[in-house]
């Protein structure tokens, strides 16, 4: 059975008469280079479907007309709605671009070039400036703000990560005078001033019947420059209508709520209760009152939610201790103002059975050599006691979804290989449906039981840290040479880990750390991933470091995103549901599942195989029928959903 969609194109009540169809895919050529694979880097993380040739390969296929278009039931086909080059004519053959050309001509196709070189032949003049673009800052032109690129708010920032590595070339140019008789024209979208020099970097040539788009900058898909402006690419490539569904997400899990964590022992270099010598302690981390005024009043500034994973034995054990717990009281006064997720009761390693007496820990094995694994029973009131508690105290926590201790029960390399048997049918009989895992560890998400886990990113503040000089201390430690007082961990695994000089314990944290976390954060951010990160209560107190770091990745995607592009800040089951519809789309995709997607007569036909929920993308002001209801939800600047069955739609103005 097929699900069908349909998108009627143009303006409303218009009739036109049988033309051509053209398949929603895109074609990329390759050479190989960072700049196309960018692009193709954006497409996938869009999952817009697209067809690679690699010129590199000897085996790959001519393109030719045949190769790009044929009859589909007597109607002309084109096979690709838009074309992506490394430059405007890679070709050995010229009559491969000359195929290429004329297609796009017959179809009105579009035409993408990675990276060129200034020229007539693109519409522009010979550079002005030829060089490195680090650190330099483009703007966004009302052109391109009115087109594709409708998303953005401020200027675009090539990185500069390293001051004695070249990251980013380009060529700076101006474009040659239209000429509209002979129908060449060009539109900048992007300028930059560098050296007393301003000109373009990116804008449409429009030139023989077709129209292209140039880019004079180098890039590679993990640059701030291709994040911020590769959404607008594919859209303008499209010309707004694709296969495919993007959102920028950022959800921020804060682990052991109510319960203290081990401090770092700056001296012993180690955490005391997980590695450090009999004898060595510290004072335990744990939130205060004003801890928890602070972070209501940041999620009001911010206007962004957190998700507290609570223990609640840490609060029954503090009152046991103390006779009251200050800070217990101050959460559940506020409990409405924050999110919350069942983190177990007592954060319980539920894995296998732990030796800590030896270093590091080993899983306890029975006389027979086999792994000890702590039983389903213990499992099971780990996380029902703390939902009980819940329900006492009257705080709203999603009784499908649990984070056990230090993502235990899962297997942990090297000393667990395998989940803890009795983890699937605790969390089935407990109806977990959503069970939080570690990104670093197991990224993609699996099934245990009848649950999926929602792989987390770890974010860089410690959860054994409560001030910014205790975090560069361990970082340090993890990261530099023994010969620099480091563990030397990065001179032993060099294939994961990069060795650096140590960081001033004064200002290391806010100097590189801050700026480091930001730049990998902001990648998952703008790469359409909806798993989560996390840290733990023990970064939002005393030094409150998690504050600082996420106030710098709010504030830089804020400069470069309107307001119309907000990050999208969902609770842990939502965004687990959004990864599962993303991998069956992937898996639907390089499966070559029965999906028909193409615009003919004006119209968008959408068919896929029942039970698949079709991501589709449209312009703003996209309506259902003939004048119904807005389709979809409005994201930077278009209009998209998950199409599961049949759907008619007008788009106006295409």
């Amino acid at each position: 059975m097929l699900l069908a969609g349909v998108l009627t194109v143009g303006p409303q009540g218009a009739a036109s008469a049988a033309g051509p169809r053209v398949d929603l895919k895109v074609l990329v050529v390759s050479d190989g280079g960072a700049s196309v694979s960018a692009v193709a880097g954006q497409l996938a993380a869009e999952g817009v479907p697209y067809k690679t040739v690699d010129l590199r390969d000897a085996g790959r296929p001519k393109i030719d007309a045949a190769f790009l278009s044929d009859t589909v039931n007597g109607t002309p086909r084109a096979k690709y709605q838009g074309v992506v080059l490394p430059n405007y004519a890679p070709f050995q053959d010229t009559a491969e671009m000359t195929a290429i050309a004329d297609y796009e001509v017959k179809f009105g196709i579009r035409q993408l070039d990675a990276y060129v070189y200034p020229s007539a032949a693109v519409g522009l003049n010979t550079p002005t400036y030829s060089g490195i673009l680090d650190g330099t800052v483009a703007e966004v032109l009302p052109a391109g703000r009115s087109d594709a690129f409708r998303y953005l708010r401020g200027p675009v920032r090539f990185n500069d990560l390293a001051p004695d590595i070249d990251e980013s070339y380009g060529y700076v140019s101006t474009p040659l005078p239209d000429n509209k008789v002979a129908g060449k024209t060009f539109k900048p979208f992007v300028n930059v001033e560098i050296k007393d020099k301003t000109g373009t970097i990116a804008g449409v040539y429009t030139h023989d019947g077709r129209s292209e788009m140039v880019l004079t900058y180098s890039a590679n898909y993990e640059q701030w420059q291709s994040r911020t402006l590769g959404h607008g690419l594919i859209s303008w490539l499209t010309k707004g209508v694709h296969l495919g569904y993007n959102r920028n997400y950022l959800a921020v899990h804060v682990d052991d709520v109510f319960m203290p964590d081990a401090r770092w022992s700056t001296k012993d270099n180690c955490t005391p209760g997980e590695d450090c010598p009999s004898g060595v302690t510290t004072p335990d981390i744990r939130m205060d009152v004003d801890d928890v005024v602070q972070a209501t009043m940041w999620q009001q500034y911010q206007k962004f939610k957190l998700d507290l994973a609570y223990n609640a034995g840490g609060t029954v054990d503090w009152r046991k201790d103390h006779g009251l717990d200050l800070l217990g009281d101050s959460l559940l006064a506020a409990k409405a103002q924050f999110r919350w997720l069942n983190h177990t009761y007592g954060h319980k390693f539920l894995g296998c059975k732990q030796d800590t007496s030896v270093r590091p820990w080993q899983c306890v094995k029975d006389s027979d050599g086999d792994i000890e694994y702590v039983d389903e029973s213990t499992i099971e009131q780990e996380i029902t006691r703390n939902l009980d508690w819940a329900q006492e105290n009257g705080l709203s926590v999603p009784k499908t979804e649990v984070v056990t201790g230090e993502h235990s029960g899962m297997k942990v390399l090297p000393q667990q290989p395998n989940d803890n048997p009795n983890l699937a049918p605790a969390l089935d009989q407990t109806d977990i449906t959503w069970l939080a895992g570690d990104a670093s560890r197991d990224p993609a998400m699996r099934s245990i039981g009848q649950a999926r886990t929602i792989p987390r990113h770890p974010m860089s503040v410690f959860f054994n840290v409560g001030t910014e000089q205790e975090e560069v201390d361990e970082y340090n430690w993890i990261y530099t040479k023994r010969a620099d007082g480091g563990s030397g961990i990065c001179e032993d695994h060099p294939d994961v880990t990069t060795c650096i000089k140590p960081l001033s314990t004064e200002t290391g944290f806010k100097s590189y750390i801050v700026p480091s976390d930001t730049r990998i954060t902001l990648s998952h951010v703008t790469g359409n991933d909806p798993r989560p990160h996390y840290a733990h209560q023990s970064n939002i107190t005393e030094d409150r470091t998690l504050y600082t770091l996420l106030d710098n990745v709010l504030g830089e995607y804020r400069m470069a995103f309107d307001d119309n592009t907000p990050v999208v800040n969902d609770p842990m089951a939502s965004l687990g549901a959004e990864l599962r519809r993303q991998d069956l789309w992937k898996a639907a995709l390089k499966n070559n599942s029965n999906i028909t997607a193409y615009v003919q007569d004006g119209k968008v036909t959408v068919s896929g195989p029942d039970g698949l929920s079709i991501p589709v993308t449209a312009p703003e002001g996209t309506k259902e029928g003939t004048g119904g209801k807005v389709f979809g939800q409005a994201y930077a600047g278009d209009r998209s959903a998950y199409v599961p069955g049949g759907v008619t739609l007008t788009v106006p103005g295409a």
